[in-house]
């Protein structure tokens, strides 16, 4: 089990290093591996609010998300 959570640790940093920036009139997005929203541009201008808005929402929907998949895999004998 210690060596699963250290290949779980090295593979988030791994993730953590890919990041991939576009952009599209005056707004550019900058996105980590993880899917963490590294920032958001408007104008030129970094918008911090909704960045930490996005992130947030993002966080509660992977917590959804993982609960689900634990409940799934559960019914399906794997106990998680």
């Amino acid at each position: 089990m210690n060596e699963l959570r250290k290949a779980q640790s090295k593979i988030k940093k791994q993730l953590e290093e890919i990041s991939i920036s576009d952009s599209s009139g005056d707004y550019e997005v900058r996105v980590r591996g993880d899917k963490k929203i590294e920032s958001i541009r408007v104008d030129g201008e970094e918008n911090k609010e909704l960045r930490n808005l996005l992130n947030s929402v993002m966080k509660e929907v992977d917590k959804k998300v993982q609960k689900k998949m634990r409940g799934q895999l559960s019914d399906l004998g794997f106990g998680l």
